[in-house]
């Protein structure tokens, strides 16, 4: 059994294990047991009822948050034909083939997030080994494969998101920072949980939400009313 800290078990014996909380009440209690001297990231975890064995069961998409992450991410361009308008956007690095070479011969990996042209997603495909299991693999449905590099770099750096269920039915995202004002905090995990609703697999039937808690990165997770959006 995994041992928590003191500072752990104090702030989980403030949550009521048995009470399901209001956004509201839920992200004030967050940010009142966040006591870490660094600012934490505030995580929803949702668990889905779906079977991710089945492909028209399938959960994965990208979301921009209404006030972002609070989180700067290092963006990498992956094409052939859009160098200038990718430096122009704002992007980190940018390059084409040999950027893929130098991830494979290097293990480079001063980036966060990868957006590729459609034009190089055959020599990605050949490192899709090394970024998969990374979560760095582009893919049309986050919107990190795509002709508008300009348009993609741009949501990333407002505060774009990606996710995709797990084995077990479960998504976890970023909603932002301890720090971020209780209001804003409100408005990302609701405009993302409605994102998800909105992404509900033509294959599911009855409930897809099944449950939902929300934590900071050192705290315990409090569990939230589903009324709200069910």
């Amino acid at each position: 059994m995994k041992r928590h800290g003191r500072a752990y078990v104090e702030a989980s014996s403030k949550v009521d294990k048995s009470k399901s909380y209001q956004v509201e009440e839920a992200v004030k209690l967050v940010k009142s047991l966040s006591k870490r001297k660094f600012d934490e990231t505030v995580e929803v975890a949702i668990n889905l009822n779906i079977d991710t064995t089945k492909s028209d069961q399938q959960v994965r998409s990208s979301f921009t948050l209404p006030y972002g992450t609070g989180k700067t991410k290092r963006i990498l361009v992956v094409t052939k034909g859009s160098v200038e308008e990718a430096k122009k956007a704002g992007a980190d690095f940018v390059g084409g083939e040999e950027m893929v070479e130098k991830i494979s011969k290097e293990n480079w990996f001063d980036f966060d997030v990868i957006v590729a042209t459609p034009d190089m997603m055959v020599p990605l495909g050949k490192i899709g080994k090394i970024l998969g299991p990374k979560g760095l693999m582009p893919n049309p449905k986050t919107g990190t494969v795509t002709t508008n590099v300009t348009a993609a770099i741009e949501n990333i750096k407002k505060g774009m998101i990606e996710y995709r269920a797990d084995s077990n039915g479960n998504v976890h995202a970023v909603i932002g920072k301890v720090s971020f004002d209780e209001n804003k905090l409100c408005e990302n995990l609701i405009a993302f949980v409605n994102d998800l609703l909105k992404n509900k697999p033509t294959g599911v039937k009855g409930t897809f939400v099944k449950n939902i808690s929300i934590s900071s990165t050192m705290g315990p997770g409090i569990k939230l009313d589903l009324t709200r959006f069910n």
